[in-house]
């Protein structure tokens, strides 16, 4: 037992480790980037670490430039011996090459531009491997959790037998235990959803969305969700209410519920996906066009001007027009880019939009400098293109097991109550009633369960659970068509009428 605290202990550090690697690895093509622009600006690399430490939306090389600078200045250390003492310090292999390749590079006087520019290609390409793994990652953890589900399937089947059949009565009879109605409803609503919720965890841990300070639609689900909350405890105690929990309305009560906590927050998540995606979508055209003009000798501040004028960006066209407009009343590019932060919540956008006006700002920014910036940007937008072609499957995937795991369980429950009906040795015949609420029960579980299932792949294919919100309504709605429309046929089949 005194054993456990320690290896807890160290298992925490090596989690916070990990995490605090993946986020160094995450923002470093950035930095990289941001290092390889000042530096053909004519800027020196301890300028730019210095330069970093007021770069909000890059936490974790923030720290890092902080810490270098202390040391520099505060304990009179040479840039290149504090810079060459981090990287034997990191546990990111990536930034340690980095670090000890700079380091190289200037105490043998070669050329640093040079130097960034082929480096920060060799991170580019290792970004790309490493988001093709961690797809292939997301796709074991989405098949590992349709696996639960054949599971969690196959486990209502066997419930089904079990509670509507007395084939088993000997096992009874001999003392082994039944399966009580208690079980079946912490199976339902406790081992399943806490299952999901194991998922969605390891989910999160593995992808990491591209929105900053995404709360609007987690306050748009607040008062639905009080609404349901306060109309459950109604439903619960008022007799008169009794009505909507028969089993032929109950399903359709928990569905509507659901889909009132969800609509509200997928209304408001979708619009800021939409700017935050048209954004992503055109900020390399905008970059291409930015340099272009910079080519044929405009200024900067003309150049951006000029670029704005385009169309077809979509919604991403009101925040170039209001760039333009507060660019010809003469407001700084700093201001800008602080009024660009309340329109626009994409992290790639952002710190390129951060870079750009830096670059401009100390730099003067340069065409060689601008081409670097587009060029980096063009290719961030097809690992992205390529990442969401590879991920989408997966949705398509979570409406699948939604419609087979409400029609074989249907099937199921009502070929059991058929069989039961003709006189065979170890049955005995079925009352409807208790068919009807051996399927209501196991049809709410899972609409619930497709409910939590749509936050699951919200993660997964958009990373960040607010996405959960749009997937979770289509899903709860594929749910409970299927069951509404497995029952009408299957019961008309069967002869039973409900």
């Amino acid at each position: 037992m005194q054993m456990k605290g320690p290896k807890i202990l160290r298992w925490a550090l090596n989690l916070f480790r990990r995490e605090e690697t993946a986020e160094i690895d995450r923002e470093l093509p950035f930095a990289a980037l941001l290092f390889t622009l000042l530096s053909a600006s004519g800027v020196t690399i301890y300028e730019s670490w210095k330069k970093l430490c007021s770069i909000s939306l890059l936490p974790t090389f923030q720290k890092e430039a902080k810490e270098i600078v202390r040391q520099v200045e505060v304990l009179g250390y040479d840039p290149l011996t504090v810079m060459y003492r981090r990287a034997n310090k990191t546990r990111s292999k990536n930034y340690r090459e980095f670090l000890l390749g700079y380091v190289s590079s200037v105490r043998s006087g070669g050329n640093v531009v040079n130097y960034l520019k082929s480096k920060l290609r060799s991170i580019f390409e290792v970004q790309s491997a490493s988001a093709i793994r961690s797809i292939e990652r997301l796709g074991t953890l989405v098949e590992a959790y349709a696996v639960m589900l054949i599971v969690t399937l196959c486990s209502y089947i066997l419930f089904i037998i079990f509670a509507t059949t007395s084939v088993f009565e000997p096992m009874k009879m001999s003392g082994t235990p039944g399966i009580s109605p208690a079980i079946v409803c912490v199976l339902i609503f406790f081992v399943t959803p806490m299952v999901s919720i194991i998922f969605m965890v390891i989910a999160h841990a593995e992808r990491k969305s591209n929105l900053v300070g995404l709360r609007r639609p987690y306050y748009a689900a607040i008062l639905p969700l009080i609404i349901v909350s306060a109309f459950t405890a109604l439903l619960a105690y008022l007799p008169m209410l009794d009505f909507l929990k028969t089993p032929q309305t109950f399903p359709l009560v928990t569905t509507v519920c659901l889909l009132a906590i969800s609509i509200p927050p997928a209304i408001v998540y979708m619009k800021i996906a939409k700017i935050n995606s048209d954004a992503e979508n055109s900020i390399p055209s905008f970059l291409r066009d930015v340099t272009e003009a910079r080519k044929i000798g405009l200024s900067p501040e003309k150049s951006i001007i000029h670029a704005t004028k385009r169309t077809g960006y979509g919604r991403f066209t009101e925040t170039l027009q209001l760039i333009r407009s507060q660019m010809e009343w003469g407001v700084s590019l700093r201001k800008i880019f602080t009024n660009i932060k309340r329109k626009i919540q994409t992290w790639p956008v952002l710190v390129n939009f951060l870079i750009l006006v830096e670059t401009i700002k100390i730099g003067g920014g340069s065409a060689a400098a601008l081409e670097i910036l587009t060029d980096y940007s063009e290719k961030q937008k097809d690992v992205e293109v390529n990442k969401k072609s590879l991920l989408r499957p997966y949705v398509i995937l979570a409406f699948i097991w939604s419609i087979l795991i409400a029609l074989t369980t249907t099937m199921v429950a009502m070929a059991v109550y058929a069989l039961t009906q003709i006189s065979l040795p170890g049955a005995t015949a079925l009352p409807l009633e208790v068919m009807e609420n051996q399927v209501n029960l196991f049809s709410i579980g899972i609409i619930l369960q497709c409910w939590l299932s749509g936050f699951f792949v919200g993660k997964v294919n958009e990373g960040t659970f607010a996405a959960g919100f749009k997937y979770s309504a289509l899903l709860v709605l594929t749910a409970y068509i299927s069951l509404l429309l497995s029952q009408n046929f299957l019961g008309g089949m069967y002869g039973i009428v409900t």
